[in-house]
């Protein structure tokens, strides 16, 4: 199993963050599952690589060339792909992925979390997309989502397709137990 991880190229204001993030990819490593990320050797994309590759895991990186310095491509990962653009990065991404999760992070990783969300409610995949919420990080945005709802911008069958987990376990089990909601024009 491949899983995307999607997360900030900062370290954010906590360290529960990235001590969250390190306690996930040494879980993901130990049950023999590939990360794939966007390549960048800071915040926490850094430490979801770090600590992967230091419980023997497998990391893959895809950043596009403009932020290859800026972000600092890492250079010990398993592959590194090294793509023309975001497009090209979120395109490489979602084809190598099994399941897509958002750690903490920023705009870039809402961005990329809601696109492969939309690309699930509209049918191009089957995919489970989850929000791993360290210490409630995505409780705001959750009530965001209800709110939209709630005022028939959503259907609650596409709220629910999203998994929203906070520990590693919990995470993988609810991985596993997926099922994907019918296509929005099946």
């Amino acid at each position: 199993m491949k899983v995307a991880i999607y997360c900030g190229s900062a370290a954010g204001n906590s360290p529960e963050y990235a001590n969250g993030v390190k306690a996930l990819a040494v879980y993901l490593a130990g049950q023999g599952i590939d990360i794939v990320y966007g390549g960048g050797n800071v915040g926490l994309m850094g430490v979801i690589a770090n600590a992967a590759l230091q419980a023997g895991g497998r990391v893959i990186g895809v950043i596009p060339s403009h932020l290859e310095s800026k972000e600092i491509a890492h250079t010990g990962l398993t592959e590194l792909y090294v793509v023309a653009n975001m497009h090209e990065r979120k395109a490489k991404m979602s084809e190598l992925a099994d399941v897509f999760v958002a750690l903490p992070g920023g705009v870039g990783t809402l961005e990329e979390m809601f696109e492969v969300w939309t690309w699930g409610q509209l049918g191009l995949h089957s995919k489970p997309c989850v929000f791993y919420n360290l210490n409630g990080f995505y409780d705001p945005l959750f009530t965001m989502v209800d709110s939209m709802q709630q005022a028939g911008f959503v259907k609650q069958s596409y709220i629910d397709m999203i998994i929203k987990e906070s520990t590693p376990e919990t995470l993988l089990a609810a991985v596993k137990a997926y099922q994907a909601p019918q296509p929005k024009w099946s």
